[in-house]
């Protein structure tokens, strides 16, 4: 098959422009155009060619204008940067010339003030002093608001002024005059149910602050009732005292202590609180205690009804069924016909059925009253290992650790002996009440077995 020289051209043209494009050297408008001839890629390329320089030197201005932009802006920041040095460095020595004034400044102060650096320097602390003791003062509770302005002076690095020491000495002299009056006011006041409520207090001086219900203690500033008004009549004193509108005296009670001898009665344990420190061994102790208190009783009031009885029979020569000595008169009744030596086995023995009716249940007293006090002991003896038990724990630093087990101890000692001592005591009554009537008891059957020989002579 012939081919022509054109038709040649023209593959050789399609082939080297697929080289260019390939290549990245002409344009895809180039490529995708289909030149013709090797002229019009020419043109091509150098129109492609004259268009990257145009842009390349576009560029190349963009980035000296940039350029430009960047090193103007770096020169101000510099410039900035070096101002800022420099205020600092002013700064700088404007606070050390400010430091040298201010030392030069305070040893003139220093100076001038001499002997009255010392005198401010005691009226500060003469204020926090005061300050301090205002505000657990029962006077402050009617007199608020006077710890401010000597909190403020206290805590003053300045000179107080002459107000400040007028104000420091009218607070002394208000102080030192109301602890010399009984004062009635309105003043809030913490109930056992710690809501606040308004009422009317008296107040003797600095000592003591109650109402018609109690006493009252200053807490924070404000009143508050005792947990436990304290006993021994002092609350009537004290309601005497608040109701009292006469002239002349009204006799009451005051705390000395600003207090805690009232605070003290909180802390002190009542009768329950002493038998609750018992514990399991303590109630134990009392119940026996009173069990046994009331069977010694109650057999000493029989023992005493009996008694009586038998006195009343004594004085009777018809015999009754409800007393001892009636029943042995009856058994003579019964027997007296019998010989001198049957009729006194016949009365020893109706005395012997008589003795343990009137000595039921003394020997039950007596064995409580010899238990009570050792069980007393067992309590005492189980304090102690609880004791021991916390100091091996906690060791002996701090006492109220071994207080539960020294209280156990010795209150169970207490009840012991508490319960041990009046029944050995009704013990001792009633067997010998028994005693006695077992006396008369066999004096009046041998009399009932002497009198038929007094006949007989």
């Amino acid at each position: 098959m012939s081919i022509n020289s054109k038709s040649l051209r023209g593959l050789a043209i399609a082939a080297f422009v697929a080289v260019l494009a390939v290549a990245g050297v002409v344009p895809n408008a180039v490529a995708s155009a289909q030149p013709e001839s090797i002229e019009e890629v020419l043109r091509a390329m150098q129109g492609e060619r004259r268009a990257v320089t145009r842009e390349n030197q576009e560029r190349e201005e963009r980035f000296r204008r940039e350029q430009a932009t960047q090193e103007a802006e770096l020169n101000r920041l510099r410039r900035e940067v070096t101002a800022a040095e420099q205020e600092a460095t002013r700064l700088e020595n404007l606070r050390d010339q400010l430091d040298r004034d201010l030392e030069e400044l305070r040893a003139t102060l220093s100076e001038r003030q001499g002997e009255f650096g010392e005198l401010f320097g005691v009226a500060r602390a003469a204020a926090a002093d005061l300050n301090e003791n205002l505000t657990d003062s029962l006077i402050s509770t009617q007199l608020t608001g006077r710890g401010e302005d000597l909190s403020r002076m206290a805590q003053s690095g300045s000179l107080p002024t002459i107000e400040e020491l007028e104000y420091l000495w009218f607070t002394m002299l208000q102080e030192a005059s109301e602890q010399a009056k009984v004062v009635r006011y309105d003043a809030p006041v913490i109930r056992g149910d710690n809501q606040s409520a308004t009422e009317s207090v008296v107040r003797v001086g600095p000592f003591t602050a109650f109402t018609e219900r109690g006493f009252l203690v200053p807490r924070e500033g404000t009143l508050r009732y005792l947990v436990r008004q304290p006993g021994g009549g002092a609350v009537r004193a004290a309601r005497d005292v608040y109701n009292f509108q006469g002239a002349g005296v009204a006799r009451g009670l005051i705390d000395p202590s600003l207090g805690q001898l009232l605070g003290m009665v909180v802390e002190t344990p009542n009768l329950q609180e002493r038998i609750a420190q018992g514990r399991g061994i303590g109630y134990a102790i009392i119940i026996v205690a009173a069990f046994g208190i009331l069977l010694a009783l109650f057999r000493w009031l029989m023992l005493t009804i009996t008694s009586m009885r038998v006195r009343a029979q004594m004085r009777s020569s018809t015999p009754s069924q409800g007393n001892p000595l009636g029943r042995i008169m009856m058994a003579y009744e019964e027997n007296r016909k019998e010989d001198l030596e049957t009729l006194q086995m016949r009365l020893d023995d109706a005395v012997l059925q008589e003795l343990p009716r009137l000595e039921s249940g003394l020997n039950i007293v007596k064995v409580l009253a010899a238990v009570a006090p050792l069980m007393g002991l067992l309590g005492t003896v189980i304090g102690m290992i609880v004791t021991f038990q916390a100091i091996t724990l906690f060791g002996t630093g701090d006492p109220k650790l071994m207080a539960g087990g020294i209280s156990q101890a010795l209150v169970t000692t207490v009840l012991g002996l508490i319960a041990a001592i009046p029944l050995l005591l009704l013990h001792a009554f009633a067997s010998g009440t028994a005693r006695r009537l077992g006396q008369v008891l066999e004096q009046q059957s041998i009399s009932l077995v002497a009198e038929p020989d007094a006949d007989q002579r």
